[in-house]
């Protein structure tokens, strides 16, 4: 984690909100936190090294994964969104999505699969991906992609900004590259959802997946969805489901045609606390 994005994920939020002091008073700290949390970050882990030692990873299940990783995919993780110096060794409710995936994933876990997640923050549920797809290529897609702790010669890293339709149309989709699972846990703002699956859905493969996780956040967290816009996601799909028509100023005529002719199937699940939804492709 490099200091700007440091300052942009702890204190960014505390500067647009501070008075004229108290920005100085932050600009004046804000270095010595950074050299503070150093100790604390997460180490540098090679994994195709680290399975040497580890190959019975492989053979476990993905709720073990997700939990072994500290994911909070899993049922129970160690907070990792606070400062690294402030991490307590606690486990916590984590969002329980395990046996909603595993559903999804078990008759695709021994196959050539490109796997992409969007938002993985340290890549911890990249690493599980990782031991789960033994034989697949993982994309991790994020922000701040210097927070990615991880690495293998069938992991690749990079930047990109889900809430910029340039830069997705710029890094994937004008890749080569499809992927056979899109999992989206980014910034989950109304836009950003929206986005994400109208844009990336044409990347999929056939008979692939898409996932949006914490469907419900821009109805139910103000800073989600901070103009009060109408319809979100969960309710597109809703719609969708019921043959209701949509619009979306957020969604291209001919993407949104696209989808309309080439998805199989739409379900939204309740986790422990927030809600997933899993489109699937024809």
């Amino acid at each position: 984690m490099n200091l700007s994005s440091f300052y942009k994920i702890y204190y960014r939020h505390r500067m647009l909100k501070a008075n004229f002091f108290f920005k100085i008073y932050l600009f004046i700290i804000l270095p010595f936190r950074y050299i503070l949390n150093i100790p604390f970050l997460p180490r540098k882990i090679n994994l195709d090294t680290y399975s040497q030692d580890k190959a019975v990873l492989f053979d476990k299940s993905l709720d073990y994964l997700f939990e072994y990783f500290n994911s909070d995919k899993g049922n129970f993780y160690i907070d990792q969104y606070i400062q690294p110096i402030k991490k307590k060794n606690i486990r916590i409710n984590a969002h329980g999505y395990s046996s909603i995936y595993e559903k999804y994933f078990i008759n695709k876990k021994y196959n050539n699969l490109n796997i992409l997640e969007l938002g993985s923050f340290y890549g911890n549920s990249i690493a599980s991906f990782y031991y789960y797809f033994k034989n697949s290529k993982i994309y991790s897609g994020d922000y701040f992609p210097d927070l990615f702790r991880y690495e293998s010669k069938r992991i690749k890293n990079f930047y990109i900004d889900t809430s910029s339709e340039v830069s997705i149309k710029n890094i994937l989709i004008n890749n080569d590259t499809k992927f056979d699972i899109i999992v989206e846990d980014a910034s989950h703002s109304l836009k950003d959802q929206i986005i994400s699956l109208f844009m990336l859905f044409k990347k999929i493969t056939p008979k692939g997946i898409f996932i949006c996780e914490e469907l419900d956040f821009p109805e139910t967290r103000k800073d989600m969805n901070l103009n009060n816009e109408y319809p979100d996601l969960k309710q597109i799909l809703l719609d969708i489901k019921s043959n209701k028509n949509f619009n979306s100023k957020y969604i291209d005529k001919n993407d949104k045609e696209y989808f309309l002719e080439n998805f199989k199937g739409i379900e939204i699940y309740k986790g422990k606390a927030n809600e997933v939804a899993v489109i699937e492709k024809k």
